[in-house]
């Protein structure tokens, strides 16, 4: 039987393309390794009972986290473990989206950036590949600490660490993705993958040009 998801990469996927995400998707399947929550085990016993209830977030990347809502809404964890900058991949009101804004980090010095996107693989989520990257990078340039979120911290964000990994750092999919997994288990959705595979031969080629100079 064809499902959705079928008929979503159907005609969709070159060859180069395909491969890469088959690669991408046996890296989801066979590395995995879960974290504890940054600093959380120097916490005292009532405030770790505290965050532990409904929260997740690891540190995927040196000064890059990726959390899920409660990650992102707990300011008191935030601040615990110096998070300067906030990106929500999931910015809205209703289903599968985080309500938040600028305003909710108004009493903390975080710097704000959310981007409306739901969670499905039609979501054109490459279009904000560019500027979320951007938004990172600044971040982490500027000594700072970014958490990197959407509901679960696993789709929406960790396709925009992922990306940030492949522009700005120069890893390839495979690479990026399989940094990431040591540190948390992700699972882009297949129609963010196959965006991550067209975005990783984009820059081999460009990288490719660019040796030939």
């Amino acid at each position: 039987m064809t499902t959705w998801r079928d008929k979503y990469t159907a005609g969709f996927l070159n060859n180069v393309d395909e491969t890469t995400r088959e690669a991408l998707l046996h890296i989801i399947h066979t590395t995995k390794k879960i974290s504890p929550l940054p600093d959380f085990e120097r916490l005292s016993a009532d405030v770790q009972i505290s965050l532990s209830f409904g929260m997740d977030c690891d540190q995927v990347y040196p000064n890059i986290y990726i959390g899920d809502v409660g990650a992102a809404k707990n300011k008191h964890y935030l601040r615990r473990i110096g998070i300067t900058h906030v990106l929500n991949t999931a910015e809205g009101k209703g289903f599968g989206m985080v309500n938040t804004s600028k305003d909710y980090y108004r009493d903390t010095n975080i710097k704000y950036m959310g981007i409306q996107l739901l969670d499905l693989p039609v979501a054109n989520i490459s279009m904000h590949f560019e500027e979320t990257a951007a938004f990172i990078e600044n971040g982490v340039k500027r000594g700072g600490k970014v958490l990197v979120h959407c509901v679960m911290g696993m789709s929406r964000s960790s396709t925009c660490v992922l990306s940030y990994l492949m522009i700005k750092v120069g890893l390839t999919a495979t690479e990026a993705l399989r940094t990431v997994r040591l540190h948390r288990s992700i699972r882009p959705n297949d129609g963010f993958l196959h965006q991550l595979a067209k975005l990783d031969n984009k820059l081999r080629r460009e990288r490719g040009r660019m040796a030939n100079l």
